[in-house]
């Protein structure tokens, strides 16, 4: 995944069991310690809930699910992720739980490849590259693709439920 322009990518680093995650900073709105979230009836389990962030109603996302692995278990360090992420051309709010927020940090352009074609527990084009940060990997996540590749019809069901909850 080398950038277009060589800078370096800044991102938010954050945990889902164990594994170190990164979205790009720049889509990144707030961090909020885990609201009360409000059931969505007939969705899908990746994107079930609504949120409220400062009078928005905000679909919430479980990126574990998504990935197939447990639902999230809530600590004192899960955190929500509120996201602005491109869905058909428009710019859509979405907060993604994380069981914890580590630091926005620069990631090294030389050090950001492509993910393998293999040996990956999730799926290759949910990720934009996978970058080395001291001894760590860190995967950089493509949130338009997560958000859009087959459950689309989920982030619209919750924002459809957001404004009929307005």
């Amino acid at each position: 995944m080398r950038r277009e322009n060589g800078k370096d990518l800044e991102v938010l680093t954050f945990g889902l069991e164990g594994e170190v995650f990164a979205v790009e900073a720049e889509s990144v709105r707030e961090i909020l310690d885990l609201v009360s979230v409000t059931d969505v009836p007939n969705s899908r389990p990746f994107v079930s809930g609504l949120i409220n962030v400062r009078g928005k109603i905000v679909p919430l996302a479980d990126l574990h699910i998504r990935f197939g692995m447990a639902p999230f278990n809530q600590s004192v360090d899960t955190r929500v992720v509120v996201i602005e992420v491109p869905l058909a051309g428009e710019p859509t709010t979405v907060g993604i739980i994380a069981d914890k927020v580590f630091e926005v940090t620069n990631l090294i352009d030389a050090s950001i490849e492509e993910a393998p074609d293999i040996g990956l527990k999730w799926r290759r084009e949910f990720i934009s590259g996978i970058g080395k940060r001291a001894e760590d990997f860190v995967i950089v996540l493509d949130m338009e693709r997560i958000f859009a590749m087959g459950d689309t019809e989920t982030v619209a069901q919750a924002e459809a439920a957001a404004k009929n909850h307005s």
